[in-house]
């Protein structure tokens, strides 16, 4: 293979990787049960908290408890659809794109 052709080559996986990106940034994640909703863009930005049930507000603990598991959940569900979308192309390098 010659160098035009690689050139060519890592601009084609260049641009597929910059589309996934753009999509999974596009995306809202969301984290919900009984008592709160938690939304989160592709991007790690979480864009939405909403408690669904104020009696969760009467106990401190059980609301950070709640807050802790959704953030994460939302967090893990980005890094996954990026693992899946855009592992083939980092080789398992996703955490430096």
């Amino acid at each position: 293979m010659n160098m035009q052709n690689i050139m060519a080559q890592a601009r084609k996986i260049q641009g597929e990787m910059e589309r996934i990106t753009k999509e999974i940034e596009s995306t809202t994640f969301t984290y919900k049960n009984d008592n709160v909703l938690i939304e989160a863009s592709g991007k790690n930005k979480i864009t939405k908290i909403e408690i669904l049930n104020e009696e969760v507000l009467k106990d401190k603990e059980i609301l950070e408890d709640l807050l802790y598991v959704g953030i994460n959940d939302v967090l893990n569900q980005i890094k996954k659809v990026k693992e899946d979308k855009l592992g083939k192309y980092t080789g398992g390098m996703g955490g430096l794109f």
